[in-house]
């Protein structure tokens, strides 16, 4: 039974789901440290594109996160690599983060005073952490999001070390869309924070 399971969470990892820990605070209260996050990998496969307001799971585009220590918990050694291996922890050797999508190939972002705009329309960021605005202290732009990228900011953003805080380092700030795993469709782990974030298929 416990082959069976491992064959079928290796086929959820391979086809539908992989499971991603959250290692920072920068998307509170959306998503908090130690978190497990579900992202749909099958959602590219159907056509989904990221979108402005998609949380997305990317893979570390220029050591943006500092390697992460190894704890010697549950998640070291041979039982962590064969538990990263079926999906139920994260990959191992690369760091990967989640973000929210601002902006995509060809539209310009930027932020002054409190307030954010893409292609010079303010947009409504609801998910925003309390105490913060969308610029937090950090005004920049206007900056075009070159084709086959995206933008992408934490919803903490006082707190987020994101595209804002690489706009001097090659690629601008902006993460290829190749190096996005898929959407967040839900947190998974802990029962207290229980959540689902969906998909609309677009």
């Amino acid at each position: 039974m416990v082959a069976l399971g491992l064959v079928a969470a290796l086929l959820i990892k391979t086809c539908l789901f992989q499971v991603f820990t959250i290692p920072s605070g920068s998307m509170e209260n959306t998503l908090r440290i130690g978190d497990r996050v579900a992202v749909n990998k099958l959602a590219p496969l159907l056509g989904w594109e990221p979108q402005p307001g998609d949380p997305v799971v990317f893979k570390d585009p220029a050591n943006w996160l500092p390697a992460q220590p190894d704890d010697g918990g549950l998640a070291s050694g041979v039982v962590g690599e064969a538990l990263s291996f079926v999906g139920l922890l994260p990959p191992r050797g690369d760091n990967y983060l989640v973000k929210r999508v601002i902006a995509t190939g060809g539209q310009t972002v930027q932020c002054s005073g409190t307030t954010l705009r893409v292609d010079g329309r303010p947009v409504s960021e609801p998910y925003l952490h309390a105490g913060d605005d969308s610029c937090a202290g950090l005004p920049f732009g206007p900056v075009t999001v070159p084709k086959g990228d995206i933008w992408v900011e934490g919803d903490h953003r006082s707190d987020s070390a994101d595209s804002r805080y690489h706009r001097d380092e090659p690629g601008g700030g902006a993460v290829p869309v190749a190096d996005v795993v898929g959407p967040a469709s839900a947190v998974v782990w802990p029962l207290n924070h229980l959540g689902w974030f969906g998909w609309s298929g677009r």
